[in-house]
């Protein structure tokens, strides 16, 4: 298998190969897209993949990014005449990997579009003209002939509403869109080096996946009934071959070790409104780091029945607002008033807006929830612009602060219930004081640490333990980079003090604080007895913390006299 690259000036590439019997891929590399969606920034570019299958009949999953429109539509007619496909299939709609739908629908408007039903209605409004339809659910098949039997499972809300699945007996690839990929972008095509991968999937999982971790469940469930799956051909990053069974079984720990949680958060939101989905998302990563586990439903396709038994079921309701007219208005107002009715006053409760140019007013709504008793965790998100790298940063510390209200009793519990000696006994285990500083594009934020460690002479390495919870994990990931500020014994307490208050989602952490800038762009606090500047190499979860190993690229004392703050705690089972 050959591949077959075009270039263009613009880091914009094509390959094409072969992966399985009948089955060609068509990668589009975007090698310096440096952020997508509500991650906070991507390390390696991203991909777009789609799929051609070439049974008796033809069938093309998936399209591309718009920005690749002349470079994928000449790459696809090299390979195939476009009036010769019989089916497109759609794995969900989210424009990147649907964005080029209506330019195939013009070329070959024979073509029989296959998706969801909620897929097909979103179509319906991007592509503006009659064509060709199949809705699908889960265990209906199509037969493509010469061995392509493809199976359909729906698979809601990974990480929109509408996605299904797609299984090809022949060849037992499963074709899975966002589901199980990853923002890496590199010349190969498959999962080979699991090293260089591996933190970016985790990554993806903890961004878009591991917010509908029962969605994930549910899904799985579906797809062991298929038969053995050999090959994962993704929607983002290299396909999985070589580590297929290993990286489903990390999909499936991890959404088993978030879906326990006796807590859950519902979200709603609009998934084709505005940046309704993108803010709902970065929302739910933040719940999800406190350990609560999160179910997000679209206003516009979901059933009342399911609303009113998710808020039954819920602990906290976070609502996106919706548009106050369009094609679900109907379903939309049916459904806000769903939730009225089923609240109760034990509930919590957060509004945002989603910047559709339409929204829903949010303050009439606000005080219907606080009238019938629910208690507002942040203050509502009032999106005015294209949301930022602020805003999405804003949204995930709200959604921190909502999940830890609602477990801040069981944690109490936890501490009352720890062996008191025991406590004691750790709690002599000694430390130094710290302060890390991050920033990345617009986003930076500060935490006071003590539990640092030195892991190595070459290169000279660290470990830090971060809280899963901390709003400066997420500028943490392989390849950040950060400044360990070393606090000076009898001159810490106004940074410590300083450091040690909670601060408000968004909040400016460094202000009325002495900074200056890092050569690596992070803030370095004048008052520190020293500071390095670091980049991190790896993590590794360890329940209710993230140990970070990061390698030091150089630093600086000030005072080569002085010694550093020495933390002396009287218990073990808190800071």
């Amino acid at each position: 298998m050959v591949a077959t690259p075009i270039k263009t000036e613009k880091r914009l590439t094509i390959q094409t190969t072969g992966i399985a019997a009948d089955t060609t891929t068509i990668r589009s590399l975007d090698w310096d897209r440096d952020r997508f969606d509500i991650e906070f920034g991507l390390q390696n570019g991203t991909t777009y993949n789609s799929y051609l299958i070439r049974g008796e009949k033809i069938a093309l999953v998936d399209t591309s990014h718009e920005k690749f429109r002349q470079l994928y539509l000449d790459t696809l007619t090299g390979l195939i005449d476009p009036k010769t496909i019989d089916y497109l299939i759609i794995s969900h709609t989210e424009p990147d990997h649907s964005g080029l739908v209506r330019d195939i629908l013009q070329i070959a408007p024979q073509i029989t579009v296959i998706g969801s039903k909620v897929a097909i209605q979103f179509l319906e409004n991007f592509v503006h003209h009659p064509f060709e339809r199949r809705l699908v659910k889960s265990g209906e098949q199509l037969d493509l002939g010469k061995g392509h039997i493809l199976d359909f499972v729906s698979a809601p809300n990974l990480h929109w509403p509408d996605t299904i699945l797609t299984y090809d007996q022949g060849t037992q690839t499963l074709f899975t869109c966002d589901v199980f990929g990853m923002h890496y972008c590199s010349e190969a095509f498959f999962d080979e080096n699991l090293s260089k991968i591996e933190p970016d999937y985790r990554f993806y999982y903890d961004c878009l996946m591991g917010p509908n971790a029962r969605s994930v469940l549910a899904a799985m469930k579906r797809m062991d009934e298929l038969g053995e799956v050999r090959l994962v051909a993704n929607g983002h990053g290299p396909l999985l071959q070589y580590n297929v069974t290993e990286l489903l079984a990390r999909y499936r720990k991890w959404s088993q070790s978030q879906a326990k949680s006796d807590k859950t958060v519902a979200i709603f939101y609009t998934a084709d409104y505005g940046f309704s989905d993108r803010l709902s998302q970065s929302i739910a990563r933040g719940v999800t780091k406190t350990g609560v586990a999160v179910e997000m439903v679209d206003l516009g396709s979901a059933d009342a029945q399911e609303v009113q038994e998710l808020v039954n079921r819920s602990a906290g309701i976070i609502l996106g607002m919706p548009p106050l007219t369009g094609d679900n208005a109907k379903e939309i107002a049916t459904n806000l008033g769903t939730i009225l009715a089923a609240v109760n006053p034990k509930q919590t409760i957060g509004l945002f807006e989603s910047y559709g140019g339409n929204d829903e007013p949010i303050d009439p709504l606000l005080t219907k929830f606080l009238e019938a008793g629910l208690k507002e965790v942040f203050k509502s998100i009032k999106v005015k612009n294209t949301p930022t790298e602020n805003i999405y940063q804003l949204c995930e510390e709200s959604g921190t602060d909502f999940g830890q209200v609602l477990v801040q009793t069981s944690k109490i519990k936890q501490l009352k219930s720890i062996d008191n000696e025991l406590e004691k006994a750790i709690g002599r285990i000694s430390g130094g004081l710290y302060i890390i500083t991050a920033q990345k594009g617009e986003m930076k934020s500060a935490m006071l640490a003590s539990w640092v460690m030195q892991a190595s002479f070459d290169p000279p390495g660290f470990t830090v333990a971060v809280a899963k919870d901390r709003a400066i994990e997420s500028l943490l990931q392989v390849g950040d980079r950060f400044v360990l500020n070393i606090l000076e014994e009898g001159k810490y307490q106004p940074l410590m003090k300083h450091f040690l208050k909670r601060f408000p989602p968004g909040a400016d952490r460094f202000a009325g604080v002495n900074t200056q800038l890092a050569s690596n762009g992070s803030p370095i606090l004048t008052e520190a007895l020293a500071y390095l500047e670091c980049e991190v190499l790896s993590r590794m979860e360890c329940s209710d913390h993230w140990i970070v190993y990061s390698k030091v690229n150089q630093g600086r004392v000030s005072n080569p006299e002085a010694l550093t703050a020495v933390h002396h705690r009287k218990v073990g089972n808190y800071y």
